[in-house]
């Protein structure tokens, strides 16, 4: 098999059953990068000596645990001990990480061998992935477009083969864009599942509201894999442990499906909506129950524009009074007219915690909602975006990008409402590819789950993966 397209299962596989060494297939992958990478700059940090150092010990040793010898890359994001960590900020470009964030430490207590740290945009804040420090990072299903963000530096070193896994992060889609934008498979877990601990500019003993890391990789298995590996508390804090239920589905019949396939005032791609009510029609042959039109008992628009205000107070923390002061302006300059996204994030700005709460309150009861859909539907399908990539947009201000999608010109922004939906909510939503459009590029399908369903939500994963669409290399990187 060409381990350029292997899962990550399938290569710890080869090493457990000496079908191949760990500095062998490391080097395997390292050589891929040093060929390819040039043109795609995904992986802009690199630590091939030490990995190198580590597979031999690893060679020479046990098998250690279920990523024993597989080469993966990191988030730029994590901290890893003797590399840096800058979020892509000119000022921390020099800063280097004294520890390893706790996920880190369980990947290699695993076995895993990280080689590397992937690119990422400027504080973690956008859907693609350039910042001062490392430059651009581009999709290799088409170098003109963006692999997403701010996840995106991983997501195209698993599509081009460059890696067998890696670890994201996921606040406002950052995890599902980017699988969905390079026709990979990701995993954003129910919010608490995965510690957050050492993936951060600053030491911070404290979770970000909505925030979470998670997988992504080339296959369904590979998600629920490294999931096993990251999950649970912090140790230092809790003997607690999480034992999650078990997927509810073995099977396509009678595996009870909602799919949502757009939404009034939301512009969704047509190839997305069409693609996902053509996987709707798949799973009904296959013995599925199906409903097009079921709901969260939600207002929705309602729900959007809280949503939208504590993602505004989730980000708060990483800003300064200079940043506050700007937010303002720009909140001003838009005016009370200005109906996107925007205008509610800017909004936010001078949010009490006395609002916080209110709006806290809100999500709890929404939540309870959910809970409440989820005892009659196993999952929930939608868009993981409203749009496929698109071409790089790299200069000026975030905000005031505008996508042209479904014939309608929208800000940036606005979507945020498909990742938000669930992802303000706590509840975890896996990525697995959907389709492509007529140029080519992959999209993706969000499967969504109960609180702590994320076995199911990876399970139904691995079933489309068989019976409908699973990863294919693109062009160039097979």
């Amino acid at each position: 098999m060409d381990l350029s397209v292997a899962s990550a299962s399938f290569l710890a596989a080869a090493v457990r059953n000496r079908q191949i060494g760990c500095l062998e297939l490391l080097d395997y992958f390292l050589a891929r990068v040093e060929r390819l990478d040039g043109a795609v700059n995904a992986v802009v940090v690199r630590d091939f000596d030490r990995a190198r150092d580590r597979a031999r010990a690893l060679d020479n040793g046990p098998i250690t645990g279920k990523l024993h010898g597989v080469p993966m890359t990191l988030k730029e994001s994590f901290n890893v001990a003797g590399l840096p960590t800058s979020w892509g900020v000119p000022e921390n470009h020099g800063k280097i990480a004294t520890s390893n964030a706790l996920a880190v430490d369980r990947l290699m207590q695993a076995g895993a061998v990280v080689f590397g740290k992937t690119n990422i945009p400027r504080m973690l804040g956008e859907w693609q992935s350039f910042n001062a420090n490392y430059g651009r990072t581009n999709n290799p299903w088409n170098l003109d477009t963006t692999p997403g963000g701010s996840s995106g530096g991983g997501a195209a070193a698993i599509a081009a083969g460059f890696c067998g896994l890696e670890a994201g992060s996921d606040i406002g889609g950052s995890i599902r864009q980017p699988a969905h934008a390079c026709g990979i498979f990701g995993h954003k877990p129910t919010h608490g599942l995965l510690p957050l601990y050492g993936h951060a500019l600053a030491e911070n003993a404290s979770t970000t509201d909505i925030s979470c890391i998670g997988p992504l990789a080339r296959s369904a298995e590979d998600l629920g894999l490294a999931l096993d590996v990251m999950a649970g508390p912090d140790a230092v804090e809790t003997a607690l442990q999480f034992q999650l239920p078990p997927p509810r589905t073995a099977g396509l019949r009678g595996l009870r499906v909602a799919v949502w396939a757009d939404q009034p005032g939301q512009s969704t791609d047509p190839a997305i909506t069409t693609a996902l009510l053509g996987l709707a029609n798949m799973l009904e042959r296959e013995g599925a129950i199906v409903d097009r039109t079921a709901r969260p008992a939600i207002d929705v628009d309602a729900a959007y524009n809280t949503s939208l205000r504590l993602l505004a107070a989730a980000l708060s923390g990483r800003a300064t009074e200079a940043d506050r002061v700007v937010t303002r302006a720009r909140s001003k300059e838009l005016g009370p007219d200005d109906k996107t996204a925007n205008s509610v994030l800017f909004g936010a700005v001078d949010m009490t915690h006395a609002e916080w709460l209110g709006l806290n309150e809100q999500r709890h009861r929404m939540r309870r909602t959910w809970g409440a859909f989820f005892h009659d539907w196993d999952v929930l399908l939608c868009p993981a975006l409203g749009a496929p990539t698109w071409g790089h947009m790299n200069e000026g201000e975030v905000w005031r990008r505008r996508l042209v999608v479904n014939g309608q010109d929208i800000s940036y922004n606005d979507l945020l409402f498909w990742p938000l939906l669930t992802g303000v909510m706590h509840l975890p939503a896996s990525v697995a590819p959907l389709g492509q459009t007529t140029s080519g590029l992959p999209f993706g399908v969000q499967i969504a789950g109960p609180l702590f369903g994320d076995r199911t939500t990876i399970a139904v994963a691995a079933l489309l993966e068989r019976a409908w669409r699973g990863f294919t290399p693109p062009p160039g990187f097979a």
